[in-house]
């Protein structure tokens, strides 16, 4: 029976193992026997002690906020009765910076005009919600993904309720690979410039802010990728740096 064979494979393992020791046992004195001396452990270095601390940031971090949703009510503060086409919709409306006729994403405010309730439509730029307490309050907030055309970026929202209120605590726009739910984070896995690498971000609820937080920027590995190493001009230097401490 195939759906067997990795447990066979472990009993099999173990009694070789169990073979191993006893034979090791039968000529052992059953003393102690050192494993090699051990490796010297070395406490932190602090490097330039005189160095004057820092007081603000270098880099714009993103360290989150919260923001009620003007024109949108909850009832009975049930956040599935809201209609996440409503929910994106304010957004474009409070927002003509972005969405207006000479915003960055105006194509997306055309295709929403498009969805129907729910999110349904070929080109409606809304992809499918998702319910999850993210919070910790034991009630579900909405996590919500739509196109920023004509862009390859994707905004990533998520909402809870506050006294009949919905209120947005993560206001995200990035080049999406993938978005994962894991407890009560959100992790936002993006490409990055370098092939067989990619950037992972986390968000996490902070209960003082009321907000998800960002939380930790991972640049990691993920498989083969050529990496060819590009002559670059000062000036093209200093944007690589700045894009890498993200």
């Amino acid at each position: 029976m195939p759906a067997r064979r990795p447990v066979r494979i472990a009993v099999t393992a173990a009694a070789v193992a169990l073979l191993a020791v006893t034979a090791a046992g039968c000529g052992d004195s059953g003393g102690l026997r050192a494993a090699g001396a051990a490796p010297t452990a070395i406490s932190p270095a602090k490097l330039w002690p005189d160095l004057r601390p820092a007081s603000s940031p270098a880099w714009p971090y993103d360290e989150g906020g919260a923001e009620t949703v003007k024109g949108i009510t909850v009832p009975g503060e049930d956040i599935r009765a809201v209609d996440p086409v409503a929910v994106v919709r304010a957004e474009i409306a409070s927002d003509p910076a972005d969405y207006g006729a000479k915003g960055a994403y105006r194509p997306t405010a055309d295709r929403m005009k498009e969805c129907t309730a729910g999110g349904g439509g070929a080109r409606c730029p809304l992809l499918k919600p998702y319910y999850r307490d993210l919070t910790g309050d034991g009630r579900d907030e909405l996590t919500l993904g739509f196109r920023l055309y004509p862009t390859n970026q994707t905004a990533l929202r998520v909402y809870t309720v506050e006294k009949h209120r919905l209120v947005q605590v993560l206001d995200d726009n990035d080049a999406i690979i993938g978005v994962e739910l894991a407890g009560r984070t959100v992790i936002v896995r993006s490409p990055a410039g370098i092939s067989g690498y990619e950037y992972r971000t986390t968000w996490a609820w902070d209960p003082g802010r009321k907000a998800m937080v960002f939380t930790r920027d991972e640049f990691l590995r993920t498989g083969k990728g050529r990496h060819a190493r590009a002559r670059m001009s000062p000036a093209g230097a200093s944007a690589g740096a700045s894009a890498s401490a993200r």
